[in-house]
Order: C-alpha cells, then structure tokens, then sequence
C-alpha cells in the first residue's frame, strides 16, 4: 500500500493525506475498491456496456454490475449532448454530419 495510496491520492481517485498524518485513511472505499469504481465509471461515461463491462470487472453475473454501478450510468440526455457534440466536433471531415444535409438542401 506505500505505492498504491499515493498513486491513487496522486490520481484524485482517494482524498490526500492530511497534513501530520502518518497514513492514509484506511478503509474500503480508499483501496483498491476505489479504483475499480473509479475504472467502471470512466468506461459506463465513455459509453461501454454493462455485459463487457461485467466481463472485464471479472463479474459472471452483468446484473450484479448493473445493481452496483447503474447510479454511475450516464442518462439518456447526457448520452444524446454528448452524441451531438461529437458530431459537431469532428468539423467538415465526415459527409454524414449537419453539413451534409445543408448541402443537399442548397442543391435542390
């Protein structure tokens, strides 16, 4: 654990050490159970799902992964601005985006 906390505070995943403390503050939620949460939530935002997910957690059961990290699933209105984002962030490389449907109206 004398790599792993520091790694983990270093990571913003568990608080840091308070000044004058010898340790960091030991209990589950501040170990390696953190940065499994902190893993499941990066890959649920980034739009995994919860099959493989479960898979990768080592879980047999993907309703148990859902029961344990369905608060960090993103809702459908996240998931559709972040869709539209991506979109509108690629530029004029794509001919599938907005542009693609100004053109065809101009030719008309």
């Amino acid at each position: 654990m004398r790599v792993w906390k520091p790694a983990l505070a270093e990571a913003g995943v568990i608080p840091e050490r308070e000044a004058g403390e010898r340790r960091f503050v030991s209990s589950r939620e501040h170990g390696m159970h953190a940065l499994r949460h902190f893993y499941a939530s990066v890959l649920l935002d980034a739009g995994e799902n919860v099959k493989a997910l479960a898979e990768y957690l080592g879980h047999s059961d993907p309703g148990f992964t859902l029961r344990t990290y369905t608060h960090l699933m993103p809702n459908s209105q996240a998931r559709a601005r972040k869709a539209v984002d991506r979109v509108f962030r690629r530029g004029d490389d794509t001919a599938d985006g907005p542009q693609t449907a100004q053109d065809g109206e101009k030719a008309s």
